[in-house]
């Protein structure tokens, strides 16, 4: 049986109705292909083994690697490729939730293989894949109960980032043991929702290619072991505020009356940076998406700003609204309803989007790549 989705078709047969709970999310840290090896191809068969579905979200090249390294298992495996899906971070935890539903259909379990963090990454978008990691504990706190593996290269990590690996997961693998995360540190607000996450099989559990060290099996995580960890819960990475890119090279300050302004002034900016027409009606579009929700929802005043660094056009408004929805334009809109497509509408027109709301106000900066 197979079903169509924007993901490619899901394979396999129906299952009884998945268990309740939530997502199981953790990561795991690895060196080189051989290590990506351990992370990935037996957590896999083993999802297999059980007649889940799996999506695997990854790099074209680790794609090739795990197609070669699974051989015609690999024609059971849904593959995402995340450079494309997933450039803004902003877009992955709607391609989850698209897999997840699809299984909810069918009536199947599901897990994945996701890597939003690969060697190379601009640091804008380095700082929202750690966001992404933090907010999927939020998106997927109800049933049914699922499992996320996130493959860390090593080398690829900064201190800084590493600490979020670690500060995002609450379970860490490392050096092929599997343990609870003592820095795991839930934003604030998702602190009481974060679900528990039971035991799950041993790697060793499906054979294994001999030139793949095994993996120890990943621990049961307690309700009052998160709570326990997450008794210093961290600043919320949501209120955190974005670097300061210096002088911008236009600003105009809106009110109501002022949106065709704005547009104006998107429009500008992108043709001079040689976006195109195409580009620069996109861009257009998000900025007047945003601007307006400063209108309705933030305070009704807003302030827009153009920077061009590093072959990108960016594009910032600020307002002294907060927002209410911590998952908002990272949820796909229903049809029917009038409001609510704004910022996703946003998410796909732009290259990067990053989002910030707290005391203060709210800021979405939008990035366009010459």
């Amino acid at each position: 049986m197979t079903r169509e989705s924007t993901l490619g078709p899901v394979r396999g047969p129906a299952l009884s109705p998945t268990n309740v709970g939530g997502i199981r999310h953790e990561a795991f840290l690895f060196r080189g292909d051989v290590g990506f090896l351990s992370a990935t191809r037996d957590f896999i068969l083993a999802g297999l083994a059980a007649d889940e579905d799996v999506l695997v979200a990854v790099t074209p090249a680790r794609m090739a690697l795990l197609r070669a390294a699974l051989d015609r298992a690999a024609r059971r495996v849904t593959f995402l490729d995340l450079t494309e899906v997933g450039r803004n971070p902003a877009r992955i935890i709607p391609a989850w939730q698209e897999f997840l539903d699809l299984g909810i259909e069918r009536g199947r379990t599901v897990r994945g293989i996701g890597e939003p963090l690969w060697s190379g990454r601009p640091v804008p978008e380095q700082r929202e894949c750690m966001l992404h990691e933090a907010l999927l504990n939020e998106a997927f706190t109800a049933p049914p109960a699922w499992r996320l593996r996130c493959p860390y290269e090593v080398t690829a990590l900064d201190a800084v980032t590493a600490d979020e690996v670690w500060q995002t997961h609450p379970v860490v693998v490392d050096g092929g043991l599997g343990r609870v995360s003592a820095r795991y540190r839930p934003p604030a607000p998702a602190v009481s929702a974060v679900p528990a996450v039971s035991a799950v099989p041993a790697a060793s559990a499906v054979p294994a290619a001999s030139a793949v060290p095994a993996v120890s099996a990943v621990p049961a995580v307690s309700a009052a072991a998160v709570a326990d960890a997450a008794a210093a819960t961290r600043p919320d990475p949501l209120a955190e505020p974005l670097p300061d890119l210096g002088r911008p090279r236009a600003e105009v300050a809106f009110g109501p009356d002022d949106l065709g302004l704005v547009r104006a002034a998107a429009t500008r900016a992108a043709l001079a940076d040689g976006l195109g027409e195409d580009r620069a009606g996109d861009l257009e579009l998000a900025v007047h998406e945003v601007a307006t929700n400063s209108v309705r929802h933030g305070g009704g005043r807003g302030i827009v700003r153009f920077w061009t660094a590093d072959g990108c056009l960016v594009c910032e408004v600020t307002d002294s609204g907060r927002l209410a929805d911590r998952l908002a334009g990272r949820r796909r809109p229903d049809l029917d309803l009038s409001g609510g497509r704004g910022l996703w509408l946003v998410n796909q027109l732009c290259d990067l989007v990053q989002l910030r709301s707290g005391s203060v106000g709210t800021t979405v900066r939008m990035f366009m790549y010459v």
